[in-house]
């Protein structure tokens, strides 16, 4: 068996893990010391027989945190980091987990997926992937919701495909995670604060990002207030940008955008922010995990937004019936090749 670089160097409790990091349908394994691995495949969560004992895991941890320049202890208990080979790594040790030492680790996918690959493997319909390419070819403001681990990277990965290859892309995320096959990309990375080192936030690259002279701004996800610097450069002229979001729906995207827009300090009325948001972004893309496979469930587009009534203008141009069947949907399109967005 041939192990993955930069993990062999951990500690040894991760030979255990090598089967499941060498596979390639595993997406994500997470460990509690004294308790059972579990790993995701497939879209669906699977108990193993790999336990891990509490000494071995907090070495494993531990040793993490110092390959990547960084610690976790009582005083720090808490590790969000990327490993050298793009896999992301969160963990939590005691005080803060009670029951005892737990790690997350989301594999990182070397894979870059098109659109048309997509729609072979049913994330999408055919009749998605025509209103998608219009509205990358059409220079429409996205935003891309979904829960954790729906696909919303993979989706933003494949919308990149559409864009031209003069476009210049600005990449910013909070850990970088993105695969993007384009030849004038610059790719900008958030850090958190440790000692003798200022964090440099989501906000700060973006702020920055307009200096870049940016084609499309791409912002792997957003979280906090970085969504206020976000919604300036759209509505500064930065058509075609595409960004994430956690959210139960397409409709609750645009309120959860709102809250992280209020989280940045602004003194902007609530609805001044509402209307800016019904400017600034175009097209609501959301994306389910269902029990076999990821997929597009909804589609709106965003036409504006009413101050009197406090509602943004949606129209629905597209929406899967049954998660289970995708194939099943409604699309609205012309007459002509082209659908109607």
């Amino acid at each position: 068996m041939t192990t993955a670089p930069g993990w062999s160097v951990i500690s040894p409790f991760i030979h255990k893990l090598m089967p499941f990091i060498e596979d390639e349908t595993t997406t994500d394994i997470m460990a509690t010391g004294g308790a059972p691995v579990f790993i995701e495949q497939h879209g669906r969560l699977l108990e193993t027989d790999v336990e891990v004992s509490e000494a071995s895991l907090r070495v494993a941890v531990r040793n993490i945190a110092r390959i990547l320049g960084d610690e976790i202890n009582e005083e720090r208990p808490l590790l969000d980091a990327r490993l050298p080979d793009g896999s992301r790594v969160a963990a939590v040790v005691p005080p803060c987990s009670v029951i005892g030492t737990t790690l997350a680790i989301r594999k990182f996918n070397n894979k870059i997926f098109t659109l048309a690959e997509l729609v072979r493997l049913g994330s999408l319909t055919s009749e998605g992937l025509a209103i998608l390419q219009r509205a990358v070819e059409d220079r429409l403001n996205i935003l891309v919701s979904g829960s954790t681990g729906s696909g919303k990277t993979t989706l933003l990965n494949a919308l990149t495909g559409v864009m031209g290859p003069t476009d210049r892309l600005v990449i910013i995320e909070d850990t970088a995670e993105m695969r993007v096959n384009h030849r004038n990309v610059v790719r900008l990375e958030a850090r958190r604060g440790q000692p003798g080192l200022p964090p440099v936030t989501m906000g700060d690259l973006l702020r920055t990002t307009l200096r870049l002279r940016p084609d499309r701004i791409l912002v792997g996800e957003v979280r906090s207030g970085e969504a206020f610097d976000l919604l300036q450069s759209l509505n500064t002229g930065h058509d075609g940008s595409l960004c994430t979001i956690h959210a139960n729906s397409a409709a609750q995207a645009l309120t959860r955008f709102t809250t992280c827009v209020l989280m940045s300090g602004t003194e902007l009325p609530y609805k001044a922010i509402r209307g800016n948001i019904g400017e600034a972004l175009n097209l609501i893309i959301h994306i389910e995990r269902g029990e076999s496979r990821r997929c597009i469930k909804e589609i709106l587009k965003v036409n504006g937004y009413d101050h009197d009534t406090d509602r943004f203008d949606l129209t629905t141009v597209f929406v899967a019936k049954k998660q289970a069947d995708v194939g099943k949907v409604e699309a609205i399109s012309d007459n002509n090749s082209r659908p109607r967005i």
